[in-house]
């Protein structure tokens, strides 16, 4: 598949479409969690590896939140809300400094996890159009 990574800036907020159920219903929770874990751990040897926690207790909890709200977000049980109340993405991501570039890098390293799964090529593009203009909100800096 061709992941294409949208163009953006500070302050866009694009309308995004949640991911397609069969997504999580064809991995699982566990395949999430393995997904999520992947990128995670990418993302821990690369040049943005500063915006994440840097001991294996605070990755852990990283990932367990990540795919918490992924697995929610793809339709299975609300996880990420039991434990950590609403998402408001945009504000639990505020205290790091995310500009154009570590959107990328994140982008990257998630389109390489993404092509390690064993997801149809559908279901592949459903998750990352979905992550592709969500991770836009995030940028918090010019």
């Amino acid at each position: 598949m061709e992941y294409k990574i949208a163009e953006a800036s500070f302050g866009q907020r694009p309308d995004v479409q949640i991911p397609n159920p069969m997504v999580l219903a064809a991995i699982g929770e566990q395949g999430m969690r393995d997904l999520v874990a992947r990128h995670y751990d990418l993302l821990a040897h690369s040049e943005i590896k500063d915006l994440f926690p840097n001991t294996k207790e605070g990755l852990d909890m990283a990932k367990k939140h990540a795919a918490d709200f992924f697995i929610q977000i793809c339709g299975g049980p609300k996880y990420f809300n039991e434990s950590r109340g609403a998402p408001r993405m945009v504000a639990r991501h505020m205290p790091f400094e995310i500009d154009s570039n570590a959107r990328i890098i994140w982008l990257e390293k998630y389109a390489q996890a993404i092509e390690e799964t064993s997801l149809d090529e559908d279901l592949k593009k459903s998750f990352w159009n979905y992550i592709n203009i969500f991770s836009i909100w995030m940028i918090n800096k010019a």
